[in-house]
């Protein structure tokens, strides 16, 4: 159905190059990607639920074990981390690798390479970015919260493409595709208001040493090197590297992603001249994203998703302006945004909608993008130092991508009816 939906918005098929070739490069990878974060999803919500559980039930067992503290010696220098650290900023930056190698493949063979077909994801992406933080900022506008205007501007892409495939044929697969490209860009937003906003105390001569590391990793493999130990080797440093400069780590990983190339992992095989070459950011996507999507952000959510609901603390979020602009942002301004803009270009002619794709699928669609967990809790995690604030921010996030997972579901489920009726 991807393949199909490549081919209809796409150049008309009069070169192998844009008709079969890139196609076919394409919709397996895209596949196999819908598959796992299908499966993702449903570990992710239920890492998250174990994690509100136990906080909630054993409140100083769940805040004790990951505050448990782990020291390393790096250049003269002694870090102190916790395991909660370990998890938000060490393991999360796998997952931004693998956010690298999405946007690299969206860019390069994917939605976002042909510049038609990419500009009305684009700026329903920037819609969906724009609103929610203009909310939060009108409703957080004078108190210390205001710095998390960061956090409603993320979708959560595991979540939101779960409830899509959880929809079945009641979803056109053109919405799937739409929003996967509205994801990528809400990703490269993301990054960019992480790199620019949310870093500080930089010093320059790590920053260096991590960016010669992702210089030595793309020089190896323009040459032809495939001894994957010494991009493990490379990558891992590079990120700590980067970490110790006082920027997120994370940043790094998406830099060593972007930076793979599109350029054969390995030939076809010679007994099947016919085969396809399995290009580098296809291998490392198919290697990495399951432990990403299985291992790596349950294991975040384990760790970061642990607010206790009790009554006081849902009394203060109820009344907290920063969980307020949180849940205003992700329920009301990602759908606005999102529908929004792209009714805007549209009308506008600047795009237009992929056949099969009606306005009230768009709806649906852009109500599920205000479901914004895993980058959203990231970037409260960045956003606020104190940890009241980042409990508020964080139940904000979860009543929020709630709300929004309902709404759009509820959409759907209501055009599919209709749909069946008519």
């Amino acid at each position: 159905m991807i393949c199909e939906h490549a081919v209809l918005v796409a150049e008309p098929p009069q070169t192998t190059l844009r008709g079969f070739g890139i196609v076919r490069l394409w919709r397996d990878p895209v596949q196999e990607f819908l598959a796992t974060e299908s499966s993702g999803a449903v570990a992710l919500a239920a890492a998250a639920a174990v994690a509100i559980l136990w906080a909630t039930l054993a409140t100083h067992s769940y805040e004790t074990f990951w505050a448990h503290h782990l020291t390393v010696h790096l250049g003269g220098s002694l870090w102190h981390l916790t395991l909660e650290d370990l998890a938000q900023e060490g393991l999360m930056s796998v997952f931004f690798f693998v956010v690298g190698l999405e946007i690299k493949r969206e860019i390069t063979v994917g939605e976002l390479s042909v510049r038609r077909v990419a500009v009305l994801p684009v700026i329903a992406a920037l819609g969906g970015m724009v609103v929610p933080a203009a909310i939060f900022v009108a409703l957080a506008h004078g108190s210390a919260g205001v710095n998390g205007w960061g956090i409603p501007m993320a979708t959560d892409i595991a979540f939101a493409v779960g409830a899509l495939q959880l929809l079945g044929a009641r979803v056109p697969s053109q919405l799937t595709v739409f929003m996967l490209a509205v994801a990528v860009v809400d990703d490269i937003g993301a990054i960019i208001v992480i790199a620019v906003w949310y870093t500080s105390g930089l010093r320059l001569l790590w920053i260096v040493a991590g960016v010669v590391c992702i210089g030595l990793m793309w020089l190896l493999l323009r040459g032809g090197v495939r001894v994957v130990l010494i991009y493990v080797v490379l990558g891992v440093g590079s990120c700590v590297l980067v970490a110790a400069s006082g920027v997120s780590p994370t940043l790094a990983a998406v830099s060593v992603g972007l930076l793979m190339p599109m350029s054969a992992w390995r030939g076809p095989r010679a007994q099947d001249p016919d085969a396809e070459a399995t290009t580098a950011v296809e291998h490392l996507e198919h290697v990495v994203h399951p432990w990403s999507a299985l291992v790596v952000l349950p294991l975040f959510a384990l760790a970061s998703a642990g607010i206790p609901l009790t009554v006081a603390a849902v009394h203060h979020a109820a009344t907290d302006r920063t969980a307020l602009g949180v849940v205003v942002g992700l329920v009301v301004g990602k759908p606005v945004g999102v529908f929004g803009a792209t009714w805007v270009a549209v009308a506008l002619g600047v795009g237009a909608l992929p056949r099969g794709l009606r306005w009230v699928h768009l709806a649906g669609g852009a109500a599920l993008a205000g479901i914004g967990f895993t980058v959203a809790i990231f970037i409260a995690g960045l956003a606020f130092s104190d940890p009241v604030m980042e409990d508020s921010a964080r139940t904000g996030i979860l009543a929020g991508s709630l709300m929004a997972a309902l709404l759009g579901v509820a959409i759907l489920l209501w055009v599919g009816r209709r749909a069946v009726h008519s």
